[in-house]
């Protein structure tokens, strides 16, 4: 006679599916790009010379160090003018982690990285990211969710 899992069994199940899940993203994440990324730099390299081909890598690294520095003061003086007025800063420090997140990928030697990194930085296409950010918190939090104090369209 066959029985049917528990509500804990079912649970455990479920946990283990999501862990599986993250981890298949994970090794996607540390493995896949790299491999892609080395690949792109490699024939980069082959096409143009290891000199303009460091010069790019460096170069992208020092200009996305700069220009999210001065990303993140703008959005930090942002956050403080929203605090001084009483306000939530709730769509300024969206932009500052995602200004964080572009840091990350700029520093990070490869041209997708870069690309993806310099999209996320500039405030015309960081909006895509923020929608993207806001449905996701949206779809996780439930249907009463609703962002307060976003003061451009996100969604």
């Amino acid at each position: 006679v066959g029985s049917s899992p528990t509500g804990p069994t079912i649970y455990r199940l479920l946990r283990k599916e999501i862990a599986i899940h993250m981890f298949l993203k994970l090794v996607l994440l540390f493995t896949c790009i790299p491999l892609i990324e080395l690949s792109i730099l490699m024939k980069l390299g082959a096409a143009y010379g290891v000199g303009l081909t460091l010069f790019i890598i460096i170069g992208t690294g020092i200009l996305g160090a700069y220009l999210a520095k001065l990303e993140g003061y703008r959005v930090l003086f942002r956050i403080q003018q929203e605090t001084k007025t009483g306000r939530m800063p709730a769509a300024e420090l969206v932009d500052a982690v995602l200004i964080f997140v572009a840091g990350v990928l700029l520093l990070t030697p490869g041209l997708l990285t870069d690309i993806l990194g310099f999209c996320i930085l500039f405030p015309g296409t960081r909006i895509v990211f923020k929608r993207w950010i806001v449905k996701k918190i949206k779809e996780k939090m439930g249907p009463g969710f609703q962002p307060q104090n976003m003061h451009y369209p996100i969604e």
